[in-house]
């Protein structure tokens, strides 16, 4: 086994640390959520905590860490009898992204279950995690089903499995420790909830702290179990402080006014239920523990809240999480500190210390911070890192006319200048757009889809484990064999090849790629507003559907892909918001490019059906690099789209009281239908088919259609 690095060894992320050690002094305080980009020592830093942790006494050979003391009535493994227990290190537990169900929750033998009447039962990763550290890496790009598995076993303290009338269940209570990079796409309300903390982290940019975080990583990577040794007396007094903060942490009073510190703070934020009250209220009992005191200041209040609020105050799905600090410091000063009773002095935070570490550089030479671990360094941005604090850029110098920088003026063939972007319009609920037929896709909530859960539509033999039972197919096949197999008493006699597995029907996620018109027949302010705000609309939608989505936009004399394909709604918001427009419309051009970007996004994920929608005023005016006659280009490249499958729709954009029915037209050569923005509300008169029909039409109906 390889030698985890140094917990204390981490340069700077102050937070980050704080936020682990405190979980580790009071697990109730219910885990920890990790945000931040690629290399920034996220997962070295969880990695690392567990060896901080006391070590926990069990029931010798009780698969299920049942406490001596207070053994689990319902174990699998009990009853346990009276006895000397044992103890072993905490463990930390990896869940997977692509972790099955059974592998989570533990597998039922249904053969020996059906036929024998035996809970033959194999524990799972949530039995591994009981009274330990359950860690998700990407946790947000986790599927849907497992998260609602860790919702329910969070929730009750117990995991509960169960086929076709046998169940087992099993204490699971464990500290759920989550790191996810928000480029990747963002995680569904229910679970982001049951993270108590909630840590935002960010690399440096100074170059000494990362001088220090690769001068470390080297020394780990040339010695790991010497470089260890150098840090294992930071680490031990780090583990005797969290021993004697959890000694302490009964002891400490939260006062009245702490209370009402808490719960104006909750209220002045407007977050949603009590459960941001009852963290709070234990995470200031554990700085309080952790600093050595027996009285919840206000600075703990504060500190609690910087901890345990941005991921639960009400926002938009597409703003970042936040505090305003300012706000905080108001709500606070209206309640002042109680006489603080008399409190030992508190100790140091340990890695803060400017002196210098095992390894010769300074324990932390830029202050409290900066970040580092082998994953990477950087420092840890203002808490209150809401959208309410950041500060416009600076506006750049005009350069002159005849300079290299200045801007290229707009040329004829460009059709006219370019437009300042503007801001899309209040989103709206729209209606729903789904892929016809069933898929196999990544779970999500838009297009029906073969998936483990859902509603059962029969039975096949299994492919591999059996995981879901049809009892009635199971009986059925078994049935006629019964005399052959000499059966005597009433229970049947079950054989492998007599179980079938229940084939079920759900929603899928899509790949929803937006194919946006930018060029100056779009250029109207309100008109562009409308626009994105209906596309705005159309990204919270695929949000809330779990979808990845991408975004090319085209204008001038070509297409561009503003966003490759992700589960990042919100990046794809952030490039919708600073949207320019002006010049000619090379719809051509635009048709062309999401063919190429969905041909490559079907080689990495065959299984994810798109969902295209063109929004435009079906107006063509230049044709590109490609050349030739602009329209028929667009033609062209629908019907290529069309006859590969690709379901299509068409948002119209076209206003006023003349219309030339462009859209129309491009809807019919990609072979769905053509909504106007107002027809996209879901709360409009206007009728929207929600399967879109992906019949490729004949060369004669196309034919026809034009005649007409």
């Amino acid at each position: 086994m390889s030698t985890p690095y140094p917990f204390t060894a981490v340069v700077g992320q102050t937070d980050l640390r704080l936020a682990l050690l405190l979980n580790a002094v009071s697990p109730a305080v219910g885990g920890v959520l990790v945000r931040g980009e690629k290399g920034t020592a996220k997962s070295t830093a969880v990695r690392a905590l567990s060896a901080l942790l006391p070590q926990v006494d069990v029931v010798p050979g009780c698969r299920f860490s049942c406490a001596p003391a207070a053994p689990d009535p319902d174990c699998p493994d009990g009853p346990h009898g009276a006895g000397p227990g044992g103890a072993r290190p905490a463990r930390m537990v990896e869940l997977p992204v692509g972790a099955s169900e059974d592998r989570l929750v533990g597998a039922l033998d249904i053969e020996r279950a059906l036929a024998e009447g035996v809970k033959a039962f194999e524990p799972g990763l949530l039995a591994d995690a009981h009274r330990g550290i359950l860690y998700v890496d990407e946790v947000n790009l986790l599927h849907d089903h497992l998260i609602d598995l860790l919702l329910d076993a969070a929730a009750m303290g117990a995991s509960y499995v169960e086929r076709e009338g046998v169940s087992v269940r099993h204490a699971a209570r464990f500290l759920l420790v989550g790191t996810m990079n928000p480029e990747e796409g963002e995680l569904r309300p229910q679970l982001l909830d049951r993270f108590g903390l909630t840590v935002e982290v960010a690399a440096s940019r100074e170059p000494a702290q990362r001088v220090e975080v690769v001068r470390r990583r080297l020394s780990y990577e040339d010695d790991p179990a010497g470089f260890a040794a150098r840090w294992s007396g930071d680490e031990s007094e780090v583990r005797a402080r969290v021993v004697a903060a959890r000694a302490l942490l009964p002891q400490v009073r939260l006062g009245d006014t702490a209370l009402l510190q808490i719960a104006a703070t909750c209220a002045g934020f407007e977050v949603d239920g009590m459960r941001a009250d009852i963290v709070m209220a234990r995470t200031a009992t554990a700085l309080a523990a952790w600093a050595g005191r027996t009285a919840v200041l206000k600075e703990d209040v504060r500190q609690a809240a910087l901890l345990a609020l941005p991921h639960r105050r009400r926002r938009n799905p597409f703003d970042a999480p936040g505090l305003d600090e300012d706000k905080l410091d108001e709500i606070l000063d209206r309640f002042p500190d109680e006489e603080p009773e008399n409190d030992p002095d508190p100790e140091p935070d340990p890695g803060t210390d400017p002196e210098p570490g095992p390894d010769g550089g300074p324990e932390n030479p830029q202050g409290p911070d900066d970040d580092g671990g082998p994953d990477g360094g950087g420092g840890v941005p203002p808490q209150g890192g809401g959208p309410q604090d950041e500060q416009p850029p600076a506006e750049p110098a005009e350069a002159p006319a005849d300079s290299p920088e200045a801007p290229r003026q707009p040329s004829a063939q460009d059709g006219g200048p370019e437009q300042a972007a503007v801001r899309p319009a209040e989103p709206f609920r729209t209606k729903m757009l789904s892929v016809p037929g069933l898929g196999e896709g990544a779970a999500g909530r838009r297009s029906r889809a073969r998936t483990a859960h859902g509603r059962t539509t029969g039975a096949q033999r299994p492919r591999g484990q059996l995981t879901k039972l049809h009892l009635a197919a199971t009986v059925h096949a078994a049935a006629p064999h019964q005399k052959a197999r000499g059966r005597a008493g009433r229970g049947l006699v079950i054989r492998k090849d007599d179980l079938r597995q229940a084939t079920r029907e759900g929603r899928e996620g899509n790949l929803v790629l937006f194919v946006v018109d930018a060029s100056g027949s779009m250029a109207a302010r309100q008109r562009m507003s409308a626009v994105k705000g209906a596309v705005l609309s159309l990204l919270l939608d695929a949000y809330q559907r779990r979808d990845k989505v991408g975004l090319i936009t085209f204008r001038g004399a070509a297409a561009q892909l503003a966003l490759p394909p992700t589960s990042s709604v919100d990046a794809a918001a952030a490039r919708l918001e600073k949207l320019p427009t002006g010049g000619r419309t090379p719809l051509g051009s635009g048709l062309l490019k999401a063919h190429e970007v969905l041909r490559i996004e079907r080689l990495r994920d065959p299984s994810r059906r798109p969902l295209l929608v063109v929004v435009t005023d079906g107006r063509a005016t230049s044709a590109g690099a490609v050349g030739g006659d602009p329209r028929e280009l667009t033609a062209r490249s629908a019907r290529l789209l069309a006859a590969e499958g690709v379901t299509s729709v068409v948002v119209d954009c076209e206003s006023g009281p003349v219309r030339l029915g462009l859209a129309g037209a491009l809807a019919a050569d990609l072979g769905g239908p053509a909504v106007t923005l107002d027809g996209l509300r879901a709360d409009s008169l206007a009728g929207l088919v929600k399967d879109v029909r992906t019949a490729v039409p004949t060369p004669a109906s196309h034919t026809t259609r034009r005649a007409a």
